[in-house]
Protein backbone atom coordinates (compact mmCIF):
# COMPACT_ATOMS: atom_id res chain seq x y z
CA UNK A 1 0.00 0.00 0.00
CA UNK A 2 1.21 3.38 -0.99
CA UNK A 3 0.94 5.59 2.06
CA UNK A 4 2.00 9.49 0.48
CA UNK A 5 -0.51 8.07 -2.12
CA UNK A 6 -3.30 7.73 0.13
CA UNK A 7 -1.91 11.15 2.33
CA UNK A 8 -1.90 13.02 -0.98
CA UNK A 9 -5.69 11.88 -2.04
CA UNK A 10 -7.11 12.42 1.58
CA UNK A 11 -5.39 15.90 1.68
CA UNK A 12 -7.21 17.18 -1.98
CA UNK A 13 -10.11 15.63 -0.65
CA UNK A 14 -10.23 17.91 2.05
CA UNK A 15 -9.01 20.60 0.90
CA UNK A 16 -11.70 20.33 -1.49
CA UNK A 17 -14.40 19.82 0.72
CA UNK A 18 -12.86 22.81 2.54
CA UNK A 19 -13.44 25.33 -0.20
CA UNK A 20 -16.69 24.30 -0.89
CA UNK A 21 -17.75 25.27 2.06
CA UNK A 22 -16.23 28.86 2.34
CA UNK A 23 -18.02 28.93 -0.83
CA UNK A 24 -21.30 28.53 0.90
CA UNK A 25 -20.41 30.65 3.56
CA UNK A 26 -19.37 33.80 1.29
CA UNK A 27 -22.64 33.10 0.05
CA UNK A 28 -25.09 33.52 2.89
CA UNK A 29 -22.85 35.61 4.44
CA UNK A 30 -23.31 38.71 1.85
CA UNK A 31 -27.08 38.06 2.47
CA UNK A 32 -28.66 40.91 4.46
CA UNK A 33 -31.97 40.73 6.63
CA UNK A 34 -34.47 43.04 6.07
CA UNK A 35 -38.36 43.27 5.91
CA UNK A 36 -40.71 44.03 2.78
CA UNK A 37 -43.17 47.08 3.36
CA UNK A 38 -43.98 46.91 -0.33
CA UNK A 39 -44.06 45.03 -3.86
CA UNK A 40 -44.80 46.33 -6.93
CA UNK A 41 -44.67 43.59 -9.28
CA UNK A 42 -45.26 45.72 -12.49
CA UNK A 43 -42.50 47.81 -12.12
CA UNK A 44 -40.02 44.89 -10.67
CA UNK A 45 -39.37 47.01 -7.60
CA UNK A 46 -39.74 46.20 -4.09
CA UNK A 47 -39.09 48.12 -0.88
CA UNK A 48 -37.76 47.06 1.81
CA UNK A 49 -36.85 48.51 5.50
CA UNK A 50 -33.30 47.01 6.06
CA UNK A 51 -30.32 46.24 8.01
CA UNK A 52 -26.87 47.21 7.40
CA UNK A 53 -25.66 45.80 3.69
CA UNK A 54 -22.17 45.19 4.00
CA UNK A 55 -21.44 44.44 0.96
CA UNK A 56 -22.96 47.65 -0.42
CA UNK A 57 -21.81 49.55 2.59
CA UNK A 58 -25.09 50.85 3.40
CA UNK A 59 -26.57 51.68 6.68
CA UNK A 60 -30.00 50.42 7.96
CA UNK A 61 -32.71 52.17 5.79
CA UNK A 62 -36.00 51.80 3.92
CA UNK A 63 -35.39 52.13 0.28
CA UNK A 64 -36.80 50.93 -2.99
CA UNK A 65 -34.76 47.94 -5.12
CA UNK A 66 -35.24 46.90 -8.11
CA UNK A 67 -35.20 43.14 -8.80
CA UNK A 68 -32.66 41.51 -11.43
CA UNK A 69 -35.73 38.41 -12.03
CA UNK A 70 -39.43 39.26 -11.68
CA UNK A 71 -39.63 36.14 -10.29
CA UNK A 72 -38.67 37.18 -6.83
CA UNK A 73 -41.56 38.49 -6.35
CA UNK A 74 -44.15 36.50 -6.94
CA UNK A 75 -44.35 34.55 -3.40
CA UNK A 76 -42.85 38.17 -1.55
CA UNK A 77 -45.68 40.59 0.46
CA UNK A 78 -45.45 43.21 2.56
CA UNK A 79 -44.38 42.32 6.20
CA UNK A 80 -42.34 39.10 5.38
CA UNK A 81 -39.16 38.96 7.10
CA UNK A 82 -36.16 38.15 4.70
CA UNK A 83 -32.78 37.56 3.61
CA UNK A 84 -31.52 39.16 0.60
CA UNK A 85 -28.98 39.94 -1.86
CA UNK A 86 -27.84 43.26 -3.45
CA UNK A 87 -25.96 44.64 -5.58
CA UNK A 88 -25.25 48.15 -7.24
CA UNK A 89 -25.34 48.04 -11.20
CA UNK A 90 -25.19 51.04 -13.21
CA UNK A 91 -26.28 53.40 -10.99
CA UNK A 92 -29.16 51.30 -9.79
CA UNK A 93 -29.33 49.22 -6.45
CA UNK A 94 -30.53 45.43 -7.59
CA UNK A 95 -31.79 42.31 -5.52
CA UNK A 96 -30.24 39.74 -6.77
CA UNK A 97 -31.57 36.81 -4.38
CA UNK A 98 -34.37 37.02 -1.65
CA UNK A 99 -35.45 33.72 1.12
CA UNK A 100 -37.98 34.02 3.83
CA UNK A 101 -35.62 34.58 7.34
CA UNK A 102 -35.46 31.71 9.33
Amino acid sequence: MNHAHTARKLLATLLLSTLGASSVWAQTSDMSRGEIRKVDKAASKITIQHGEIKNLDMPPMTMVFQVRDPALLEKAKAGDKVRFSAELKEGAYIVTAVEAAP
